[in-house]
């Protein structure tokens, strides 16, 4: 290429380069502007008591993008991951912004284990909107009645074995009309207890989250009605306001599933790391050789082992039904010995295809999902 083709092309493209940076000041302040106008929605809904997330609206509005960036000639997967992640941004200056709205504000909040990890947490929630919070821990039983005194919410978050005895113990100082609230992983037991020794309004909860959430969008919480369901709404009225999504169900439903969610699904990546620990397989080294998903996989187990003992053998050995279930599942990959001894592959397919016509619909979803994981792997690592 001569210098004189060289230096045009140079001058072009400094051109369209120059161009490309006024579209992008363009984009930003684009963003900056939708951004005002999500800051008088939250106001909005403020007033009103309204919940952040709102599914169809986003999905319309996906779909509306999606069509728009086909005639615009644009990839509409791109499209769609550049609208969810400032969909996601917006909830997230909501849900910022929704901390300091009290669905009934001034209200007294009792948290029992208000000095733990979860307590802290929802005693920061709480203050930032506005309601007056009280913590009780294992040396206020003197207090009891002090502290008790006009409570509207009394929420206790203590260990699972403990909750019971300390429900009992809390109730006959409560109001009659205080909303009562546990915040463990099981709930028929708590559930049970707390109707038996309260007569006024009781709710079981279950928050999905741990106390390092740094936002309420889009986190679950789990509702078990007990009693007055109208009395205990607004509690739930001020989840659904932080940007959480709230699920009702019965206590034993709840059990029955979480023993899958939690329990069985922490005990399986306790034995694959486990495992991982007798063979002193070389973590490090794997990585070099792994596939996208083996990081990903790992990353979960690994993910496991960073934090507290303590708290996962609480979950995982909550209750004789989640043991059971353990049992259960380690007898079942007992079965599959003689099958792993006999290298038979005509067995492994039959399983696998009986499996996975069980999943049916459900594996392709799972395909999409996991492939969004992998492909954002790829692109931070």
């Amino acid at each position: 290429m001569t210098d004189e083709k060289y230096d045009g092309n140079e001058r072009e493209l400094e051109v369209l380069r120059k161009k490309i940076d006024e579209a992008d000041e363009k984009i930003v302040s684009l963003l900056a502007r939708r951004m005002e106008l999500v800051s008088r929605i939250v106001n909005i809904k403020k007033k009103h008591h309204l919940p952040v997330y709102h599914p169809a609206r986003e999905e319309d509005l996906i779909s509306a993008r999606r069509r728009q960036g086909r005639r615009a000639s644009l990839d509409p997967d791109f499209i769609e991951e550049l609208y969810r992640t400032i969909l996601r941004q917006s909830r997230v200056e909501q849900t910022g912004q929704m901390r300091e709205k009290g669905v009934k504000p001034g209200a007294v909040v009792l948290i029992v284990g208000g000095y733990g990890e979860m307590g802290r947490y929802f005693e920061a929630c709480f203050c930032r909107a506005g309601y007056h919070v009280r913590l009780m821990g294992r040396n206020d039983r003197e207090r009891a009645e002090e502290l008790c005194k006009d409570a509207d919410l009394a929420i206790v978050s203590v260990p699972i074995e403990k909750t019971t005895q300390i429900v009992s113990a809390l109730a006959p100082h409560l109001p009659e009309n205080t909303v009562l609230a546990d915040i463990t992983s099981i709930k028929q037991e708590p559930l049970d207890t707390m109707l038996k020794v309260h007569k006024g309004p009781v709710i079981g909860l279950h928050p999905l989250f741990g106390p390092t959430t740094s936002s309420l969008d889009k986190q679950i919480v789990v509702a078990t009605p007990g009693r007055n369901q109208e009395a205990c709404q607004w509690v739930l009225d001020q989840f659904i306001a932080w940007g959480a999504v709230v699920v009702t169900s019965s206590a034993e439903e709840h059990d029955d599933i979480m023993a899958v969610v939690q329990s069985l699904r922490h005990f399986a990546t306790f034995a694959f790391g486990q495992f991982l620990e007798q063979k002193k397989v070389p973590i490090a080294r794997t990585l070099e050789f792994s596939s996208p998903i083996y990081r990903l996989e790992l990353g979960m187990v690994g993910r496991l082992f960073a934090q507290d003992a303590a708290m996962y053998a609480e979950i995982i050995f909550a209750s004789e039904r989640r043991r059971e279930l353990l049992k259960s599942y380690i007898h079942n990959i007992y079965k599959n010995l003689d099958m792993v001894e006999k290298g038979d592959r005509e067995r492994f397919i039959s399983e696998f295809n009986k499996i996975a016509e069980w999943f049916g619909p459900f594996g392709e979803q799972a395909i999409r999902e996991s492939s969004y994981l992998i492909d954002k792997l790829i692109e931070r690592f």
